[in-house]
C-alpha cells in the first residue's frame, strides 16, 4: 500500500491517476487550487497552490502527520501555453515558468529530505511530449516542459544514491480541460491548441493507465501513447525527416497567419 500525493488531482490526468491509485488500495492525497473537490473513495483532499512555498510546507506537514511519510509524489499540476515568440508577453512567460517549472521543482525540494530520511521514495514529474519534441509556435510551453525533463534527469542521478527513484511522464495531446488555462496572448495558436486537445483520440483514463504502469516499473522516461513514441524516435533516429515535418508545420502556421491578416 503506497502513500501518494498528486498535485492538480481534481481533474484531468491527476484525477484519473488518483482513481487508479485509490482503486487498488493506496492511500492518496489529492491536491488542487480549489478549497474543496470530490475525490475517490478512500482518498483525502488538500488545497495546494504549487507556486506557494507555504502551501508545500503545509502539505509536507499534513502528509507526515496523517500518513507518517510519503512513497510517491506526482507533480502533475500545470498550465497550457502556446504562441509565437513575438506574440507572447514577458508576464505570460513568467506565469508558465512559475507554474510548470518552479511548481514541480518546489515539490521536489520539499519532499526530497523526507525521502532521504526514509531511504526511499519516488518523484514523478508530469512533463509533455513538448518537452522532448519542440513544435513551432509553442516556445513557452516547450521550454517549460523541456526544463521539467531536465530537472527530472538531473534528480535521477543525484538522488539514486539515496534510494529515490525519479520518473518523467511525457504524454502527447489527450482530451482534458487543460485548454481552459490557455491565455489569449496569441489567439491563433490558442485556437489551434484547443482543437488539438479537443480532437485527441486518447482520454485521461487511457493516459493514466499507461503512466501508472511506467511508474510501477520504475521507468525514468514514460511515453504514454503511440504518436508520442513515433515523434520521439523520429527525432532521434530520422532527424532529417523530423526537421522537414516541423519546418512544414511552421510554414502552415505562417500561411494561416497570412490568411487571418488578409481578411
Amino acid at each position: 500500500m503506497a502513500r501518494v500525493l498528486i498535485t492538480g488531482g481534481a481533474s484531468g490526468l491527476g484525477a484519473a491517476l488518483a482513481r487508479l491509485f485509490a482503486a487498488r488500495g493506496d492511500r492518496v492525497v489529492v491536491t488542487d487550487l480549489a478549497d474543496d473537490a470530490p475525490v475517490p473513495a478512500g482518498a483525502s483532499y488538500l488545497r495546494l497552490d504549487i507556486t506557494s512555498e507555504q502551501d508545500w510546507d503545509r502539505a509536507r506537514d499534513t502528509v507526515r502527520s496523517t500518513l507518517g511519510g510519503l512513497d510517491i509524489l506526482i507533480n502533475n499540476a500545470g498550465i497550457a501555453a502556446g504562441g509565437r515568440i513575438d506574440r507572447v508577453p514577458a508576464e505570460e512567460w513568467a506565469r508558465v515558468m512559475s507554474v510548470n517549472v518552479l511548481g514541480a521543482a518546489t515539490g521536489c525540494r520539499t519532499f526530497t529530505p523526507m525521502f532521504q530520511a526514509q531511504g526511499s521514495g519516488h518523484l514523478v514529474n508530469v512533463a509533455s511530449m513538448a518537452g522532448l519534441v519542440h513544435p513551432p509556435a509553442m516556445a513557452p510551453y516547450s521550454a517549460a516542459k523541456a526544463a521539467v525533463v531536465a530537472l527530472s534527469e538531473s534528480l535521477r542521478y543525484e538522488l539514486a544514491p539515496h534510494g529515490i527513484t525519479v520518473s518523467v511522464v511525457c504524454p502527447s495531446f489527450f482530451r482534458t480541460d487543460l485548454a481552459s488555462s490557455l491565455s489569449d496572448a496569441d489567439p491563433l495558436m490558442s485556437e489551434i491548441a484547443r482543437r488539438l486537445i479537443d480532437g485527441a483520440t486518447a482520454d485521461a483514463d487511457a493516459i493514466a493507465t499507461t503512466a501508472l504502469a511506467g511508474i510501477d516499473a520504475g521507468r525514468f522516461l514514460v511515453l504514454t501513447d503511440r504518436s508520442g513514441r513515433v515523434a520521439f524516435w523520429t527525432k532521434r533516429l530520422l532527424r532529417p525527416l523530423y526537421d522537414r515535418q516541423l519546418t512544414t508545420m511552421g510554414r502552415r502556421i505562417t500561411a494561416a497567419e497570412n490568411k487571418e491578416t488578409s481578411r
